[in-house]
């Protein structure tokens, strides 16, 4: 074969080569999301009830996508860790987070965060409202809050109040009570809501402030935990004698947790909507609605923007208290 046959059949070749390479890019680029598995990244520990629900929500939006919806868990930092691995992500639609906004609106003010989290992320959809809920252990001598505060400030930093993790509502929660009473209250952090439980009934600390959930309820109906407060608008129908913090005379720290579905910037909107539109549609059926009835938690729902909006408005009111007693988050 001549030199210059050689050169045309090359450059036939090489013509063939980059018109398959454009065909097969092509291809992939009109591919249907999803074209493989979701993984749902819960930032919390197994066992509580962010576990729960995220696994509630896994197999029915596995049958509305068509994929398989894998729950793993990337816990720790109260849910900045989940958040942080949620940020290197990539943004196709295949990796979401469930968790808290708090890593979002508290944690970013407080201390460092490895990511971006007002750029970082596209709140996919807001999912429930949490109720805070402060509970004595058998390690503390009082039976309410007034006692609390009473043993608080008759022994400086004795009292050990645990909550799940720095920077999470829980511990603004304790951040407040701090800054309104003046008592010294040492802090006890923990990576989530589930590991906590069995070392507040053994009597490893004397407070725990955790979301509202079916196990801490029984708990308290048996007596091992004694219900002392709860973060809410309202008083709670599974505790009608408990008072809110707010009747209590510290409103800022009547809080709860807003909890949603996340996914990495850059995610088409397509996608998000389409998902926003799936997770609306099961918060809406009788079976979530009746597992969050039963854990006292309200469902919450929205667009993406709305989710969004709540975020922002959140860090704007954590911003204000974190300017007026930041002393007291640590």
């Amino acid at each position: 074969m001549t030199a210059r046959r050689q050169w045309v059949l090359g450059g036939v070749l090489g013509a063939l080569a980059l018109a398959a390479g454009r065909a097969l890019a092509q291809q992939g680029a009109q591919r249907t999301w999803p074209w493989r598995a979701v993984r749902l990244w819960v930032a919390y520990p197994p066992g509580g009830l962010s576990d729960s629900i995220a696994r509630a929500l896994s197999e029915p939006l596995s049958a509305a996508l068509g994929v398989p919806v894998v729950v793993e868990h990337r816990a720790g930092a109260g849910g900045a860790v989940g958040m942080a691995a949620l940020a290197r992500a990539a943004p196709d639609g295949h990796t979401l987070a469930f968790s808290a906004i708090s890593p979002l609106s508290l944690q970013p003010l407080i201390g460092h965060v490895s990511y971006d989290p007002q750029h970082a992320f596209a709140p996919v959809a807001a999912v429930m409202r949490t109720p805070v809920l402060v509970v004595g252990t058998p390690a503390l001598r009082g039976h309410d809050f007034q006692a609390l505060i009473a043993q608080a400030r008759e022994r400086p930093n004795a009292v050990r109040w645990a909550t799940s993790g720095v920077a999470t509502v829980g511990h603004l929660v304790l951040a407040q009570v701090r800054r309104q009473s003046g008592a010294a209250i040492t802090h006890v952090p923990y990576q989530g809501g589930g590991p906590q439980l069995n070392d507040a009934l053994a009597g490893h600390f004397e407070v725990l402030s955790t979301n509202v959930a079916a196990p801490q309820l029984r708990h308290v109906a048996t007596g091992r935990l004694r219900a002392l407060a709860v973060g809410a608008p309202s008083r709670l129908d599974a505790l009608p004698e408990v008072p809110t913090l707010a009747e209590l005379g510290f409103g800022t720290a009547n809080r709860d947790s807003l909890f949603g579905l996340f996914a990495p910037a850059g995610t088409p909107q397509a996608v998000v909507h389409r998902l926003n539109h799936e997770i609306n549609a099961l918060m809406g059926s009788r079976r979530m609605a009746e597992m969050l009835r039963q854990a006292h938690n309200l469902p919450a729902g929205g667009s993406p923007a709305d989710f969004a909006h709540e975020i922002e408005a959140d860090r704007a009111l954590n911003a204000a208290l974190v300017a007026g007693g930041a002393q007291n988050f640590r």
